[in-house]
């Protein structure tokens, strides 16, 4: 069991505060690397997932992306890190919770192939990055246009 998950046996449903990171895996010929989601149900989103216990950002990351996709991450760039109201999220449970998010890019895959790799997804596609899928998380959206316009400054 989780982190989380243990401090939802203590609080319930309570609004808490967490804090998670989110990757943008870019292929050799610049295409983002999109998780179809089984939550919320067949929306696009990147891969990453919340910190447990004694884990920094960066090691959320690289865990999360292998769980999700089966892919070694190596050097991150810290690209953003969003909060406040517009990251409050209420979970299919009842869950509450504002995430605070890191947001990394990186080009550095060491091994493996990208392919759904756990229980949490339905599809792993590359898509370029100016032409995403429309249903996508909202705020997951705006971590690539963000990076997007980090890269033209």
């Amino acid at each position: 069991m989780g982190y989380v998950e243990e401090l939802r046996k203590i609080v319930g449903h309570r609004p808490l505060i967490l804090v998670g990171s989110i990757v943008i895996i870019l292929n050799k010929n610049n295409d983002v690397l999109l998780q179809q989601r089984k939550y919320p149900h067949g929306v696009w989103g990147l891969p990453g997932g919340l910190m447990e216990l004694t884990e920094s950002t960066e090691e959320c990351a690289r865990r999360e992306v292998f769980e999700e996709t089966g892919l070694t991450i190596g050097e991150l760039e810290l690209i953003s890190i969003s909060s406040g109201a517009k990251n409050f999220v209420r979970a299919e449970n009842g869950d509450e919770f504002f995430v605070v998010t890191i947001v990394y890019a990186t080009k550095d895959i060491l091994h493996g192939r990208a392919m759904v790799h756990d229980d949490e997804s339905l599809s792993i596609e590359y898509y370029p990055i100016d032409r995403l899928p429309n249903d996508m998380i909202g705020s997951h959206r705006r971590a690539i246009e963000g990076y997007l316009e980090k890269l033209k400054s």
